[in-house]
């Protein structure tokens, strides 16, 4: 009769344990300010076409920005961003950042639950003895048993919890949006690589060429000054600037080397493994400029950092909700079942149940919640700085890329024309010397100018190559939304399974991000 008394004391108090927590959850409030993107003021005035770039549909061939790099139309260049996105270590790091926060959000979730779920047990063997005094010696061993559980719920009565929750949801998303903005800083950066190394190339062919020139100039000078019809002067001056050319080439070697080692980490490889580099082929290719027919503010909008940026501001926003939250009582539902007896004849079995509500209040905190909360607005004023900040330099990247563009393009046609122009010099200056009308000087004067003229052509194509690639990265394209088994290779997830059990975060889908911002309620990435 004893226990049924008590089970049924126990169901009154869990009932009303229930009762009162639903009456505390439905009277709950939630503290702090509600998330609003930070409102960009110049956006809606910066009505720019980027010089040109930025077209309508029909004005362009059509290319998907998300593998921009194929407008080169180089196997090559698709080979090595390919083999990047899969190897690269950095994005490799942020994949995990994405596992990293996800177990975050799951510690958050947790506290919406009874925070405090504890058996405890115990067993005790006792062994007393007492001799010796008036009364007659005593010998007692026994065992003493006892367990309990134990179960404390403090409710989110104002709103803690949810804040903590919605902190560390921004915090994923910001992962994952970083992810991908690694993603688009990786693929521009194997582009420059590749081009900076063909470039390299191609601008040792330019002194070895000149060299090979200035090298049969010199021969010449060295004859007709051991035959006494040249002087002195002529020869010093042909193998000063020969020699001059020809130490331009272990430099340019050496960059070669540093540029090959730059894109074999970047491929998460040992220095100089990229046999793809020996099928390259030596001209730059033909690039007019960049295809984009989106606005250039809905593309910065859509930037990958500027998202990153966005859901860094929401992550700090909850948190001056957390720590509002101290400034009022903690309502935590406590409950508690225990039994003991021990082995004694006779002993009784003592069973309890108890149950209530329990508040903790820190009346005297001596400004320390309040200097807490103006820490948590003051942090929070720092990510809107960083987004505005964010969305200046982004605009910023765009516009330069673009003026580069347009203005490398229109020195193609003049530089080129003026190499021309040195190669002809050339020839003329070598006739005229041979026919005894121009000085020797004139002919080393006409093989500087080219080499000059000829390797400022280089460097300019190049530079257009790689303000088209910018431009491309600072209009935010090159990154796609991969499932979570594509964000680390398998044999990490492997190691990682084998390390700790992970329940299947590894491959199970990534959380669709709720609808937000308007920039960042679709897909996010341009077309």
């Amino acid at each position: 009769m004893r226990a049924t008394r008590s089970t049924r004391a126990a169901r009154h108090l869990a009932g009303a344990a229930v009762l009162a927590s639903g009456l505390l959850i439905g009277a709950c409030t939630t503290l702090g300010p509600d998330y609003e993107e930070p409102d960009i003021a110049w956006l809606n005035e910066w009505q720019t076409n980027l010089y040109g770039q930025a077209v309508g549909p029909g004005q362009q061939r059509d290319l998907d920005l998300q593998f921009w790099w194929h407008a080169f139309n180089d196997p090559v260049l698709n080979s090595l961003v390919d083999t990047a996105r899969k190897e690269n270590p950095s994005l490799r790091i942020a994949g995990l950042r994405i596992m990293e926060s996800r177990a975050v959000l799951g510690i958050a979730s947790a506290n919406l639950y009874p925070q405090l779920q504890q058996l405890k047990g115990s067993a005790t063997y006792i062994d007393s003895r007492s001799s010796g005094g008036a009364g007659p010696d005593v010998h007692d061993n026994y065992g003493a048993y006892s367990d309990g559980f134990d179960l404390a719920w403090e409710l989110d009565f104002w709103g803690r919890f949810r804040r903590g929750i919605e902190s560390a949801e921004a915090g994923f998303f910001a992962s994952v949006t970083n992810q991908q903005d690694v993603q688009v800083l990786l693929a521009a950066q194997v582009a420059d690589l590749y081009f900076a190394y063909r470039t390299t190339l191609l601008r040792i062919d330019i002194a070895r060429k000149n060299t090979a020139i200035q090298k049969r100039s010199l021969e010449i000078t060295e004859q007709l000054f051991s035959s006494g019809q040249e002087s002195e002067l002529d020869l010093q001056q042909a193998k000063a600037q020969y020699l001059g050319t020809l130490a331009t080439i272990p430099d340019l070697e050496g960059q070669l080397v540093r540029v090959r080692n730059a894109l074999a980490a970047v491929l998460g490889r040992k220095p100089g493994d990229v046999p793809e580099l020996d099928m390259v082929a030596r001209p730059l290719p033909i690039v007019d400029g960049a295809v984009l027919r989106e606005l250039p503010a809905n593309l910065l909008l859509r930037r990958r950092d500027l998202r990153t940026a966005a859901w860094q501001v929401a992550a700090q926003s909850a948190q001056i909700g957390i720590a509002k939250a101290d400034y009022f009582p903690a309502i935590t539902l406590l409950g508690s079942v225990g039994w003991s007896t021990t082995s004694l004849g006779g002993s009784p079995q003592v069973r309890s149940i108890a149950a209530g509500p329990a508040i903790t209040w820190n009346i005297l905190d001596y400004g320390r919640i309040a200097s807490n909360v103006r820490l948590q607005d003051a942090r929070l004023q720092q990510t809107i700085e960083l987004f505005q900040s964010t969305a200046l330099l982004a605009a910023r990247e765009m516009d330069d890329a673009a003026i580069t563009v347009v203005k490398t393009a229109e020195q193609k046609a003049p530089l080129g024309g003026a190499a021309r122009a040195a190669e002809r010099s050339l020839e003329l200056a070598n006739s005229q010397y041979q026919e005894g009308y121009a000085d020797f000087e004139r002919v080393l004067d006409a093989q500087r100018v080219m080499f000059t003229q000829t390797e400022r052509e280089l460097l300019n194509n190049s530079a257009h190559i790689s303000a088209v690639i910018t431009l491309y990265k600072a209009a935010g394209g090159g990154w796609t939304e991969m499932p979570a088994q594509e964000l680390l290779p398998e044999a990490t997830r492997d190691t990682m399974k084998t390390r700790t059990n992970w329940g299947g975060l590894l491959e199970a889908p990534l959380p669709a991000r709720p609808e937000g911002p308007a920039s960042d309620s679709d897909n996010g990435n341009p077309k």
